[in-house]
């Protein structure tokens, strides 16, 4: 009996073991994750000396780099080889595990670490051209003998830093979905870019607006959703001379009309996800030189967006903040000049229906004549399953998008439209980088600007000289007005994009007459441009806001630029509660009701923490505008639309306070203004109190918002900042939203030495364990900014400096 039972333990131990040390199903071995010699145990951060010489294989010459207090590389190397070499290494070291999650996601590769929930995101990736349109990327790197060192040193330091890792030393998040890193590839250098371009220039209604043209007919649509805003104040000032000849512009077809069937979807773009950037000139600045700021407004999450750095060379010094898995800087300065981008908003993803000559789908009709379809064979791996292959089918317009008509992510598209997109072209980013990293003047940014295709951004540049300027820049498709505003025809050649617009006929202002530029993602122009961009873009009050405190700014600091980083005025709140509020009937109010309205009626319009106003507004902004709209132009499900803009809505109630949309269709009594803006109202606060209990101080903007930033992978609440109490808002300058807001915050002083200030929410490493995983995040939130530690040479002291590594 006594060996019986050893044996049955042995056998349990042995089954016990197998058991632990094999994956099951999307779930990673548990074994190996608990084992404290290769487990998550060995992830705390490792204790390091103040100097460390590492021998590679890969450098051309040794490599200094210093490490600040804040774990921030400086980078001195001998030659530009060495510096993007020791770039990909660095931020490999600190990053790995984001680098190849974002690319493995572009590459629609995420089946492979998560199983069959991540398979309609992989298709849709697939389908939609992420990994064909790197590949085309990646070609024009590769034909350029700049970008093509750039990216080969990039990837051979990012791949030196993979092969010196053991399984104990692999980042946390690759033991927890049980898989292991693979090599890097220049190609995902260009699916991070391609990423980026997906993040900011993906979003698309066309399909929406087509079903609004088509429920209320085009003068109606027209009226409600203009090609130019009532409330604006464009990036390049009004009245500013176009100083070039245009070249033909396409003539609009005389029916552009598509039959789209009424039953599609597709993620518009969201206004929440924007950026703010500007620079005063000298003549308004303490310094007597210019002072640039820039804070991009993206998912937060963590690790964070953006790497801090500064990288040497004989030809270069510059310091600000990469996307890691990109080489260069994105966004900072050298000695000479300073730059920072927020995103345009471009008409670059029109959709195009598509017929087929039969069920084969082997040909497709255009200009009368029939066209060979081309088909891509995409297999995509899933853990614990077999292999799913699928063919996407390649038009000269694009790929056919959901050709399937498969159920899950974004999956309502209608079969058989092609999409058009900017992030197809063979562009070249890096090369663009590669000048404005090395620009000492005016006409090298301008120079630089000209390789840059997507997503566009606008630009902009303050430098030594004391000049400022920005630009709307990108590559721009050459089209008829409003051609993408809705479906178009695939088989009709005048649908097509005619070309380009001219890159030195982007839109661009230098040392405006008012001493400053700046951008807020509203639009690029006023009407006299004479090319067509998009129709809409980004709710204006950020920009007017923005220029409004600026045109009344005089001996700026850089302590100034950063307090309207972190403004909290709710201009939209201003605009139209004034007129707002007395179309309430008081009579009819009992309660809370009587309580907020006291409350909205003496805000002060700051949408800080504490603020009760700001939660009452913006949740009665919502109800308002839907019960405005909603009864004419929800269809439900099988019937997606869009409602008008904000700016729209204020229009309605400012110039024709009788009109009939205020009148709820599904009604028999005839509503007014003042019935619509009371219901809303009491349907407001029933709202809040439903969430929050009685009125008081559980009604507050911070807690209402509750700010989170979270992890990349879903779920990993330990790894994540959750109700970071933070002002702010969607509209606000400080545009920090429940998941949104500043990603990096920035602010550069010009002058014979340059002086920086920054901050990110999050911190250098993506190592949960380590220190500096989120040590920046209060600093963030409190709206400070740290000295940005810039070396003019490697003897340099300074005592933030903790640790010296030499690459050898």
């Amino acid at each position: 009996m006594r060996y019986l039972k050893a044996a049955i333990v042995s056998l349990l131990t042995v089954l016990l073991i197998w058991g632990l040390n094999r994956p099951w199903g999307s779930a990673p071995a548990l074994g190996r994750l608990l084992s404290p010699f290769v487990g998550f145990w060995q992830n705390a951060d490792p204790s390091t000396g103040s100097e460390d010489e590492i021998s590679l294989v890969g450098t051309k010459a040794p490599v200094t780099v210093l490490i600040d207090d804040m774990a921030v590389p400086h980078v001195f190397a001998q030659n530009d080889y060495d510096v993007y070499f020791a770039q990909g290494y660095l931020t490999a070291r600190d990053r790995l595990w984001q680098m190849e999650f974002q690319t493995h996601a572009a590459a629609g590769r995420l089946s492979e670490i998560v199983g069959e929930r991540a398979l309609p995101l992989d298709r849709f990736n697939r389908e939609i051209g992420m990994l064909y349109g790197a590949e085309k990327a990646l070609e024009a790197m590769m034909k350029d003998d700049t970008s093509k060192l750039i990216v080969e040193a990039y990837t051979a330091g990012v791949n030196a830093w993979i092969k010196s890792l053991k399984p104990a030393q692999y980042p946390i998040e690759y033991k927890l979905l049980g898989y292991s890193p693979e090599p890097w590839s220049a190609l995902k250098c260009a699916l991070l870019l391609k990423a980026m371009t997906s993040t900011l220039a993906s979003g698309a209604d066309d399909l929406q607006m087509s079903n609004v043209r088509q429920l209320l007919g085009s003068a109606v649509t027209n009226d409600l959703f203009p090609d130019y805003p009532d409330h604006k104040d464009p990036i390049i000032p009004p009245g500013t001379k176009w100083d070039f000849k245009p070249i033909p512009t396409p003539k609009q077809p005389d029916s552009v009309a598509v039959d789209n069937g009424l039953a599609m979807n597709w993620p518009g773009s969201n206004p929440a996800i924007g950026s703010n950037n500007w620079a005063v000139g000298a003549q308004k600045s303490a310094t007597g030189y210019p002072i640039l700021a820039n804070d991009p407004h993206l998912t937060l999450s963590l690790p964070s967006i953006w790497y801090q750095i500064q990288l040497v060379s004989p030809t270069m010094n510059a310091c600000g903040v990469s996307l890691p898995g990109s080489p260069g800087v994105i966004i900072g300065f050298n000695k000479d000049i300073a730059w920072g981008v927020t995103n345009v908003g471009a008409d670059v993803l029109d959709f195009y229906k598509i017929k087929f000559r039969d069920a084969k789908k082997q040909e497709y009709l255009h200009g009368g004549v029939w066209k060979p379809v081309r088909r891509r064979l995409e297999m995509i791996k899933v853990k614990g399953l077999p292999d799913v292959i699928d063919t996407v089918y390649y038009t000269h317009h694009g790929p056919i998008v959901n050709q399937g008509g498969q159920k899950g992510f974004r999956a309502n598209i209608p079969s058989g439209y092609a999409a058009r997109w900017i992030a197809h072209e063979p562009t070249n980013e890096l090369h663009c980088y590669y000048i404005l990293n090395r620009a000492k003047k005016y006409d090298e940014y301008v120079q630089a600007l000209a390789y840059y295709g997507a997503p566009a951004q606008n630009f902009i540049f303050a430098d030594v000289n004391k000049e400022i300027a920005i630009s709307p820049n990108g590559k721009f498709p050459l089209k008829w007005k409003e051609q993408g505003k809705y479906l178009l025809d695939g088989t009709n050649p005048a649908h097509d994009w005619q070309g380009w617009i001219p890159p030195a006929q982007n839109p661009r202002v230098r040392n405006p007459a008012r001493g400053f530029v700046s951008s807020a993602n509203q639009f690029s122009t006023d009407p006299t441009y004479p090319y067509y961009i998009n129709w809409q873009f980004a709710p204006a009050e950020r920009g007017i806001r923005i220029n409004q405190r600026l045109a009344a700014m005089n001996n700026v600091t850089s302590d100034s630029m950063r307090q309207l980083q972190n403004d909290l005025y709710n201009l939209r709140a201003a605009m139209v509660l004034p007129k707002l509020l007395p179309a309430i009937a008081d009579s009819k109010l009992k309660g809370d009701h009587v309580k907020a309205l006291a409350m909205l009626k003496s805000w002060d319009y700051e949408n800080d923490t504490s603020s009760i106003g700001a939660t009452i507004f913006t949740e009665w902004n919502r109800q308002l505008s839907e019960a405005i709209w909603k009864d004419e132009l929800d269809r439900g499900d099988s019937v997606l639309t869009r409602l008008p803009s904000f700016d729209r809505t204020l229009r309605l109630i400012e110039r024709d306070p009788q009109s009939h949309w205020f009148d709820n269709v599904k009604t028999k009594t005839i509503e007014t203004l003042p019935d619509i803006a009371t219901t809303s109202f009491m349907a407001t606060c029933d709202t809040l109190a439903k969430m929050h209990g009685p009125i008081g101080a559980s009604w507050a903007w911070g807690k209402h918002k509750a700010t989170s930033i979270r992890h990349l992978v879903p779920g990993l609440d330990a790894f994540s900042a959750l109700n970071v109490q933070i002002g702010g808002g969607s509209g606000i300058v400080n545009a920090t939203t429940e998941r949104t807001g500043p990603s990096w915050r920035m602010v550069v002083e010009l002058g014979p030495t340059p002086k920086a200030y920054g901050v990110y929410p999050g911190g250098q490493s993506g190592n949960p364990g380590s220190p500096n995983y989120q040590n920046m995040i209060e600093t963030w939130r409190q709206g400070q900014l740290k000295e940005l530690v810039y070396l003019q040479s490697v003897q340099d002291k300074n005592s933030r400096l903790k640790r010296k590594i030499t690459l050898k």
